[in-house]
This record gives C-alpha cells, sequence and structure tokens, in this order.
C-alpha cells in the first residue's frame, strides 16, 4: 500500500496543462518517490521518480531558470 502527499499543484499559464507533484511513500519498503502528473485534456502523463533523478531535473531547472533571468543589478 502506498500514501500519497500533495506537496504541489498549478497550472501552466502558456498551455493550459495543470501539475501535480505528489510524494508517494511505499509502506512495504520504505521507499519514497516524487510523483509528477502533467494533464492535458483528458490525457495524463504521469512520472514517478527517485530523489537522485528529481535533484538532478531540479538542478536542470534551476539552471534553466538562471540563464532566463535578467541579470542582478
Amino acid at each position: 500500500m502506498a500514501e500519497l502527499k500533495e506537496l504541489a499543484k498549478f497550472q501552466v499559464p502558456l498551455g493550459g496543462q495543470q501539475i501535480e507533484l505528489q510524494q508517494i511513500d511505499h509502506v512495504e519498503g520504505g521507499m519514497s518517490l516524487l510523483r509528477i502528473r502533467i494533464r492535458e485534456g483528458k490525457r495524463f502523463t504521469i512520472f514517478d521518480i527517485d530523489p537522485a533523478s528529481a535533484a538532478r531535473w531540479a538542478e536542470a531547472m534551476q539552471a534553466w531558470v538562471a540563464s532566463q533571468s535578467p541579470a542582478p543589478q
């Protein structure tokens, strides 16, 4: 059995996709995963990723954000 905890939920302004982030705790094995659910109309895309993969994804996204932001003055 797995327990779900909602972490974040938001809608992308361009395209209107709904993004949900959830923590999944697997009671039997003690493993936690990050679930990313992307809803586009009636279609869902779901990723369950481990902490190391989530960290790599977060680093790549932070690097991209930093490259898009104006330089601090």
